[in-house]
């Protein structure tokens, strides 16, 4: 635990990351806030996307799939290489619009998506070293509602949509 006295004036404003706030959290997070933890904050989520040479299970078939949000989103691709921070050390696909416009991210990159715009599957291909992702939803909650039907049907069966909920629609 921090050096922090959660009873002083301003202790409240310091929080770390509690995994039993979250138990059905599918990332290794470093961090997490919304409206819950802290009245009138955004929505923030901070976590590390660690090696593997191909997609990992939990992101088969589609990775994260196409959905959108009630609030503009930003996602924060940042490299950890101290010597090229540019270098992601990633290679991830990202799809964008309701055409699925596809995007190749190996570069430390930050992603605009205004709100309800249609975005992902976004699956990380490989990772050469850890890098750091940050989602920040420009709104009090996290929201997400599905656009499965952008998908194959053949791609659709077989993921488990219970790891992608419609939240706050």
């Amino acid at each position: 635990m921090n050096e922090v006295a959660s009873e002083t004036k301003y202790g409240k404003y310091f929080v770390e990351y509690d995994p039993q706030r979250w138990p059905n959290e599918r990332r290794p997070v470093i961090a997490r806030m919304d409206d819950t933890v802290i009245k009138g904050s955004n929505f923030y989520l901070v976590h590390w996307v660690l090696p593997h040479s191909s997609p990992l299970p939990h992101y088969a078939f589609a990775g994260h799939p196409p959905h959108i949000h009630k609030d503009a989103e930003l996602l924060f691709h940042i490299g950890t290489n101290p010597d090229d921070p540019t270098d992601l050390g990633a290679v991830v696909e990202f799809y964008m619009g309701p055409e699925m416009e596809r995007h190749i991210i190996t570069k430390s990159t930050v992603v605009y998506i205004p709100p309800n715009f249609v975005h992902a599957p976004w699956l990380p291909l490989k990772t050469y070293r850890p890098w750091i992702f940050i989602e920040v939803n420009q709104g009090p909650m996290h929201t997400e509602k599905s656009y499965r039907q952008l998908l194959p049907e053949s791609v659709r069966e077989k993921i488990d949509w219970s790891r992608w909920p419609d939240e706050g629609f």
